[in-house]
């Protein structure tokens, strides 16, 4: 082989090894970088990204404006039931420390966070590696949510539920 054919496979090779370094950086980045949790609503004694809730809603809370939702496993079938209650912000991952802790290896440590705006429900993608989305579209930046949607991050899809 001539030497400048021996030359041009090698700086190919070198940028193929390039390109998969900063794949692989910016995957790890992804998973590392913190997202900004947003301050919580005067007057609820709460700070950030909390667990979802284990008690029932306020009694004035389930007036129809939404605050009684609960999150529900429709799929996977061995996780297909399980109820999660949500807060005034739920954040949604592989982590032990998020409110709905999902164990499955498609979800991003931090994936998406439901929070409460207006009296409403929103969800938002937290920069996952596989997209959060809503009713089968995806979520680019916050959208409300209602009773019956079904929200996939990963392979796990939930349903909003009362």
């Amino acid at each position: 082989m001539p030497d400048s054919l021996l030359r041009i496979l090698n700086v190919f090779l070198l940028a193929l090894l390039l390109l998969f370094f900063l794949r692989v950086l910016r995957a790890v980045w992804v998973q590392v970088k913190s997202p900004p949790l947003a301050a919580p609503p005067a007057g609820t004694g709460q700070s950030g990204a909390g667990p979802a809730r284990a008690t029932p809603p306020p009694a004035d809370a389930t007036n129809g404006s939404g605050r009684d939702l609960r999150l529900r496993i429709i799929e996977p079938a061995g996780e297909r039931g399980r109820v999660y209650e949500l807060g005034d912000e739920v954040t949604v991952g592989r982590s032990p420390g998020c409110g709905v802790a999902l164990a499955d290896s498609t979800v991003s440590q931090l994936h998406a966070r439901l929070f409460r705006r207006d009296g409403r429900l929103w969800v938002e993608d937290l920069g996952s590696t596989n997209g959060t989305w809503l009713n089968r579209a995806p979520v680019s930046s916050a959208v409300p949510v209602r009773r019956g949607d079904r929200l996939q991050v990963g392979g796990t899809v939930l349903e909003v539920s009362k």
